[in-house]
């Protein structure tokens, strides 16, 4: 990684203090956390409006606002929609520079919390299981039941699966990914991934982190089904990949028809996650 230029290539993923996101990214190469400023300065500061905050904090600050615009770059980092932008981030050490400027009863307890964060993804790259059991984790506190969170990160290997078959057959490009798993997606459901996060009433919120166990399984007998007609027909264009993603989404879509058919239910349906977990809560009271 080359902090100057911004040339990166980092592990995205989103990290939870006091049940507030922060947006991260993990870069291989200098093996260290970068952090996006915006998302920190959110929570220490419990401000409507961080990014007013940081402009404030940097006005009034001249010696921090330097420190920043000399040491802190900006990073691509994955947000709610899935989609990566630019956003400026510091590392460890400059996020403790920067903490000093922030007025916080929560300064000392977000130190221990950033220790820790760095020592789990020492412990990951030795033990990948960790990384799972910290997902669990993370869905559990956020209310989802353990029966769904099982099915999720079940979809999250068959999605990693299905992604790394298509960098392998020379898909590279986001935009190109986002086609084909709108394929995918239209052909199974009925719905383009637009359409289908209108439908649950979505704007910005991870998709399958709405489905409900069936939504899941279908997705992810789509995708499955996908990826080995990838590995058997060895595509070599985008042509290609998108008439094999319908040809995945074909299999789900009679599964799909076969379900409704048999339980006079919808398989695609407007629940999101909080109405999946207004639906845990009345289950746990009535098994109480």
């Amino acid at each position: 990684m080359r902090v100057g230029d911004c040339q990166m290539t980092p592990d995205n993923s989103i990290k939870l203090f006091e049940e507030k996101a922060i947006r991260t990214a993990w870069d291989a190469e200098s093996e260290q956390w970068y952090f996006s400023i915006i998302d920190v300065v959110g929570v220490l500061s419990d401000s409507a409006n961080p990014t007013d905050y940081l402009k404030k904090m940097r006005k009034r600050d001249e010696i921090l606002g330097s420190y920043i615009g000399t040491n802190c770059p900006h990073v691509e980092m994955r947000g709610e929609t899935g989609k990566n932008r630019k956003v400026l981030a510091a590392n460890t050490q400059q996020l403790l520079r920067i903490i000093q400027s922030i007025p916080s009863r929560k300064a000392e307890p977000f130190k221990l919390w950033l220790a820790r964060v760095g020592s789990e993804r020492i412990d990951e790259t030795a033990d990948p299981e960790l990384a799972i059991d910290r997902a669990l984790e993370t869905y559990l506190k956020k209310g989802y039941s353990r029966n769904w969170v099982n099915q999720r990160l079940k979809t999250i290997e068959v999605r990693k699966e299905l992604t790394d078959e298509w960098e392998n057959r020379g898909i590279t490009d986001k935009r190109d990914f986002a086609i084909l798993t709108d394929e995918i997606t239209r052909t199974w459901s009925g719905k383009t991934t637009r359409q289908y996060k209108e439908y649950k009433g979505l704007k910005k919120e991870n998709l399958r982190d709405n489905m409900t166990n069936v939504e899941l399984v279908l997705n992810m007998l789509a995708e499955v089904t996908t990826t080995d007609i990838s590995r058997e027909d060895a595509p070599t264009t985008m042509t290609e990949h998108k008439s094999i993603a319908k040809r995945g989404g074909s299999v789900a879509k009679a599964a799909r028809e076969q379900y409704e058919k048999q339980t006079g239910k919808k398989a695609v349906t407007p629940l999101n996650a909080k109405n999946l977990k207004v639906l845990t809560d009345k289950n746990q009271d009535e098994e109480d």
